[in-house]
Formats: C-alpha cells, sequence, structure tokens
C-alpha cells in the first residue's frame, strides 16, 4: 500500500492540455461582468469559491506545497494560462497594477486562495492585489521590481511586521533574450553549508532590516532583530541583502558565509508564459538576474500577488477586515 505523509518532496507541476482548458474556463468566468474588479473583496469571495473547482492535481500540488515547501522552498506550475494572444503592451510605469478581473489575474487569486488569503500593501502599488513586475526606463539600475539590473537575494517585505508568507510571480511575457532567471535559495540547502559559529549568530538579535522610503516607518521592526528564528532544524529566515545591517563584526561575518551559501545552492529559472512560480517567504529568499529591456511594448511582463496562511493575524492593519494592510 502506497504511504501517504504530510512531509512530500515538491516537484514543480506541468500541467495538461486538459488542466489548462479547465483552469481557462474558471478564469474567464470570473472576468465576464464588466464590473468585476480583483480588489472588490466579493470577486476575492467568488475565486475563493471557484478555486474548489481547479483540476484535482493542481489542488493537491498547492496542497502539499503549504504543508510543507521541501527542500527547493518554491514550486513552479507550468501551462496556465494568461490569455496571451490578448495582451497588450507591456507597461512601462513603475506604479502599474491589475485592477480590472482579467485571465491572469483570476487565475493567481484562485491559486492565491488555496494557499491562504491574497493580502496587498497601500504603500506598495497602491495596495492592488495584483501587481504588474516590468522593466521601468530610467530605473535599469533600481535594485526592485521596477529594474533590469542584478536584483539580490530577498525576502519579500522582509521588515514589516506581516511579511507575506507567499510570493506567487505569474509569467505573461517572458524578456526578449530569454536569460532574465529568477533566482531562489532555500534555508533548507543553504544552512548544511553554514559553521556552527555563523548559524548561531544568525540566531542572535544582531541585525537590522530597513524598509524602503515608500512604506511608514511604523511598520518596521526597528530593534536589531534575528535573521533566523523558530525552529533550529528548520528556521525561518528575514533578510534584504541591500537593506540588512550587521551590527556586530560577527554578524557581519556570518551574514557573507550566508550569503556565499545562498549562491551555492541557488535555482535559476527563466519563466516562459503561463510559468508561475510560488516561493515559500518564510524558508526561501529571491532574486532575478539582469536582462535588457528594449521598452518596445513586448517586454518581460511578470503579474504578481502576495498570500498568507493566516490572515487574522494582521487583522489590526486591515479596515473592515479587508485584503489591504494599511500600516
Amino acid at each position: 500500500m502506497h504511504e501517504i505523509t504530510d512531509t512530500v518532496d515538491i516537484a514543480d507541476l506541468e500541467l495538461t492540455p486538459a488542466d489548462t482548458s479547465e483552469i481557462d474556463q474558471l478564469a474567464r468566468a470570473l472576468c465576464s461582468g464588466e464590473q468585476d474588479r480583483v480588489d472588490d473583496p466579493a470577486w476575492v469571495a467568488r475565486a475563493r469559491y471557484s478555486s474548489d473547482a481547479l483540476p484535482l492535481r493542481l489542488r493537491r500540488g498547492v496542497r502539499q506545497f503549504r504543508r510543507h515547501s521541501g527542500p527547493l522552498g518554491s514550486l513552479v506550475i507550468r501551462g496556465l494560462p494568461v490569455d496571451e494572444m490578448r495582451l497588450p503592451d507591456t507597461p512601462s510605469t513603475a506604479d502599474s497594477v491589475q485592477r480590472a478581473a482579467v485571465v491572469s489575474a483570476a487565475v493567481l487569486t484562485m491559486i492565491a486562495c488555496g494557499l491562504g488569503d491574497p493580502i496587498a500593501y497601500l504603500a506598495e502599488k497602491s495596495g492592488a492585489l495584483v501587481q504588474d513586475v516590468v522593466p521601468v526606463r530610467g530605473k535599469e539600475t533600481f535594485s526592485g521590481n521596477a529594474g533590469s539590473v542584478l536584483l539580490t537575494f530577498h525576502n519579500e517585505n522582509a521588515f514589516h511586521l506581516h511579511e507575506p508568507d507567499y510570493v506567487l510571480l505569474l509569467c505573461l511575457r517572458g524578456d526578449h533574450d530569454r536569460i532574465a532567471g529568477l533566482r531562489t535559495a532555500c534555508l533548507r540547502r543553504a544552512l548544511p553549508l553554514l559553521s556552527t559559529a555563523a548559524r548561531e549568530t544568525l540566531f542572535a538579535p544582531e541585525f537590522v532590516t530597513a524598509p524602503p522610503p515608500s512604506f511608514p516607518s511604523d511598520n518596521a521592526v526597528r530593534s536589531p532583530q534575528p535573521l533566523l528564528s523558530g525552529a533550529v532544524d528548520d528556521p525561518d529566515i528575514r533578510m534584504a541583502t541591500i537593506a540588512t545591517t550587521a551590527l556586530t563584526p560577527r554578524a557581519e561575518a556570518a551574514l557573507t558565509e550566508f550569503g556565499r551559501a545562498c549562491d551555492s545552492v541557488a535555482r535559476t529559472t527563466v519563466l516562459t508564459p503561463g510559468d508561475l512560480a510560488i516561493i515559500d517567504n518564510r524558508v526561501t529568499v529571491h532574486g532575478r538576474t539582469a536582462f535588457r529591456p528594449r521598452y518596445d511594448g513586448a517586454d518581460r511582463w511578470v503579474q504578481r500577488t502576495f498570500a498568507v496562511t493566516d490572515l487574522r493575524r494582521s487583522r489590526d492593519h486591515r479596515p473592515d477586515d479587508g485584503y489591504v494592510l494599511t500600516r
């Protein structure tokens, strides 16, 4: 008899054409009304209801990943519908978001509901639940979603009291040269490479991770914090390469050692249209390799949403029990 366990190694999931067709039908049904809006809680409720009808192998894969994200801390699902033939030009502004209900946004939201609940931050992309990650002219060297130089390893919103548990990145359009690679490094693979001294130091409150200027200061954990917390054998991590400061010489040495370990275990994935990467933000850092945008309307276009397993923990940050953290 085949043994069923809660903890399994998660393999990337390749959907069949039949799966893709089923998902496309569900997504289009969520986009049939002229007034359908992604940020409407009633629309999110419909997406949650529809997520129950997603193909079993997709629901099962997402559920297994939610229980334990495996040694890679990330899952790539290939073959999702994004309505590629109807895509407009790639947006070109840093504040671009997806407010109208379209197929890609419906797909993202349904899968986010399978992980828990979607969330957004009012100070980031105006609180939109589905955000466009696109290169912006003049922002090439910006170390963020609008840039096109190397994006260094980080946890999403690591400074925030209520960081997301999952980051979902759905590729609508690849870059021209097909070289822009999502880089992920899971702590479960990096931790064994660290010295005992480095591990102990990373659990010590000797680091500060600063928020970006766009976030109000009361959102940030300002006091010194450890980079690692929780179970010694499977801890959580909060860090951002360019925003985390080591406060002691031993902390600086440990941070450098950890950076080398992440580079050595890094996984690089070039996303193509219809590929969704789900990153366990609690145990995995991510970044992106450099690429060269052309600003011709056909540049790389990824849509992003965040999800949490326990929405209630941020209740005091969300007016009317909505999905947007306002502080």
